[in-house]
């Protein structure tokens, strides 16, 4: 028919269509490139947190006060006792740990010794309640072990409990204590707040004498805090 012009346009929205995949297919590498900072930014920020929250460890079949000692069942009638790994780093390295004297009296939830942190003194409370029948002479002459292994070498004390059933009560273990490290951890960060920057080592972990690094005028005050022996 005369005037009249066949227009496919099928043909006309392939040549769209290709267009459009054609844009797609180049669009799709650089999105990948521009999503990888992203998601690499994410993961390292997940691996961090992840990082701080185990950065303390708190072994199982330990019962661990809020103070952070600890105590593990030694036979039917002693229990050892030391510092967890929390109060060892946030502390960091003691010049001199003054223990009680074998045959002395320690008390749940009172102060069992005393950590000489330069020319500051730091108490930390018992986790039990009972007769002190030996102390680790190995800690006498190198105070270094809580920090080098505050659940092996550094222990403190053997101490003949009162009622180890009802001592071991009032303190924490298992799931328990691993969601009170968490929380503990948690609260730390807080605390020290646009500090924590200041006193971290690479990789985003705090270093080792914590309260010390984070300020030099409070930090006693902020261990004590922790370690609950705050005035």
């Amino acid at each position: 028919m005369e005037g009249f012009t066949y227009v496919d346009i099928f043909a006309t929205k392939g040549i769209e269509y290709l267009l459009v995949i054609g844009f797609l297919l180049v669009l799709a590498p650089f999105w990948r490139i521009l999503r990888v900072p992203a998601r690499t930014g994410i993961e390292a920020v997940r691996r961090a947190m992840a990082s701080v929250a185990q950065w303390f460890s708190l072994p199982e079949g330990l019962f661990y006060h809020q103070g952070h000692s600890w105590l593990m069942p030694q036979g039917a009638e002693l229990v050892k006792v030391g510092v967890d790994d929390f109060a060892q780093k946030l502390v960091g390295r003691s010049n001199k740990i003054d223990l009680p004297k074998v045959g002395s009296r320690i008390e749940q939830g009172a102060v069992g010794w005393k950590l000489d942190i330069g020319k500051k003194n730091i108490d930390m409370l018992s986790p039990v309640t009972g007769d002190v029948v030996a102390v680790n002479k190995d800690i006498a002459k190198n105070p270094d072990l809580i920090n080098q292994d505050p659940y092996g070498k550094g222990w403190l004390m053997m101490v003949k409990p009162d009622n180890k059933r009802a001592t071991v009560k009032n303190l924490l273990t298992g799931k328990v204590a691993t969601a009170w490290m968490d929380k503990t951890a948690d609260t730390l960060r807080e605390r020290m707040g646009g500090e924590l920057g200041v006193v971290s080592q690479d990789g985003g972990l705090p270093v080792s004498g914590i309260a010390k690094a984070l300020s030099p005028d409070a930090w006693d005050k902020i261990a004590s805090e922790f370690l609950l022996t705050q005035e």
